[in-house]
């Protein structure tokens, strides 16, 4: 699925792809992630450098989480979890990956809100957010341990706006911004 986003009134798009893992050892996982979810997101932007830096917010909320899937939380990279940015990757034109295995098969729901954003670089950086697109993705797995995935689908700018408390009250020397109101194509 192709998801479009201006940014400084050029046009970019993430590509996204949900797939099934049949090789858990071809991504780096363990056996335990076999018929789990892995989605893979790609930028094309047309500028390079700082000119291309973005980053990935991602937002979960699950069954097995925190808040026995009541609320969203932060999805942080596990290697940068205590290092207090909202993004779980960052970098020139990042590829977000993800493959959430569970080690059992119990039944439960995860349900993913991701985002596209990107910090703008003046004279000073300051710690600020500008989402620019976002969808959800995630999968289930029901009594007879089959697991079914649920492929991306775009969000909207309420979505965002849902997640300002958390991000706020979990990042409070970040800024936020609103989320643009559409996209092109959207």
């Amino acid at each position: 699925m192709r998801f479009p986003f201006v940014r400084e009134g050029r046009t970019g798009s993430i590509q996204v792809t949900v797939e099934r893992v049949e090789d858990p050892a071809a991504i780096g996982q363990t056996a335990e992630a076999r018929d789990f979810p892995c989605l893979t997101a790609h930028i094309a932007y047309p500028a390079r450098g700082y000119g291309a830096l973005f980053g990935w917010v991602q937002l979960v909320r699950s069954t097995d989480g925190a808040s026995a899937g009541a609320e969203f939380e932060m999805d942080p990279f596990p290697l940068f979890a205590e290092g207090g940015s909202p993004y779980c990757y960052f970098g020139v034109a990042p590829t977000l990956f993800d493959s959430p295995a569970r080690y059992t098969r119990a039944p439960m729901t995860w349900l993913a809100h991701t985002f596209l954003a990107w910090t703008p670089m003046a004279e000073t950086i300051e710690p600020h957010v500008v989402p620019l697109a976002g969808f959800s993705w995630g999968f289930s797995i029901d009594h007879t341990q089959t697991i079914a995935l649920r492929p991306a689908r775009p969000l909207t700018p309420a979505d965002w706006t849902t997640h300002l408390p958390l991000l706020t009250e979990q990042h409070p020397t970040w800024t936020f911004a609103p989320a643009p109101e559409h996209t092109p194509g959207g």
